[in-house]
């Protein structure tokens, strides 16, 4: 009713289940698909996956009682456009489908951090899991410099400088200087 209400859009379909979503999905081919991620038959996860794969101009907003990252990581990789808890109110749901319907993102506030905390918990990057002293330290090793350089330039002690770049090597899995260099590059660290 929320959506049918506004001048801009139109409900095509309803599902009762996963299964059919996908089903009305393809043959109805809709801009938009607001899908709930806990359904029958096929869960909304699932359902988005097909979906997006059988209908690549359609959307998925997926909408569910789950404040969880597990769920909103998984749906959004499934890929789905926007997550928006089922407790929001109208005019979220409304800004929701406009903002997904034109190519963007949307997450609800209340995920919101969840999706950063899980984000910073599955870095795909490597460099990600260093402190930014030991991204200053891995960037002077591969200009070259030793590791008594590394500490006057630092005003640390050598012995913390040799603790830094243990770390370094272990988080990264380097085992030589020649590594530290190569990785170096490859993540344009220096050129």
């Amino acid at each position: 009713m929320i959506l049918s209400s506004q001048p801009d859009m139109e409900v095509v379909a309803e599902a009762m289940n996963g299964r059919e979503a996908v089903e009305m999905a393809q043959s109805v081919q809709p801009d938009v698909v607001v899908m709930d991620v806990s359904m029958p038959e096929i869960n909304g996860i699932e359902g988005t996956r097909r979906i997006t794969e059988l209908c690549p101009r359609t959307r998925v907003l997926a909408l569910s009682m789950h404040r969880d990252s597990v769920y909103v990581r998984e749906i959004l990789r499934a890929g789905a456009r926007g997550y928006l808890v089922k407790d929001a109110d109208d005019d979220a749901l409304i800004g929701a489908v406009r903002a997904v319907a034109q190519g963007e993102g949307y997450l609800s506030p209340s995920v919101a951090d969840a999706v950063l905390d899980d984000y910073r918990k599955h870095v795909s990057n490597p460099i990600d899991l260093l402190t930014s002293r030991e991204r200053e330290v891995l960037q002077l090793i591969a200009e070259g410099k030793t590791n008594k350089e590394i500490a006057n330039v630092l005003v640390l002690s050598v012995y913390t400088v040799e603790s830094h770049r243990g770390r370094i090597m272990e988080k990264l899995n380097l085992h030589s200087g020649g590594d530290v260099v190569r990785f170096a590059l490859r993540n344009g660290l220096i050129t």
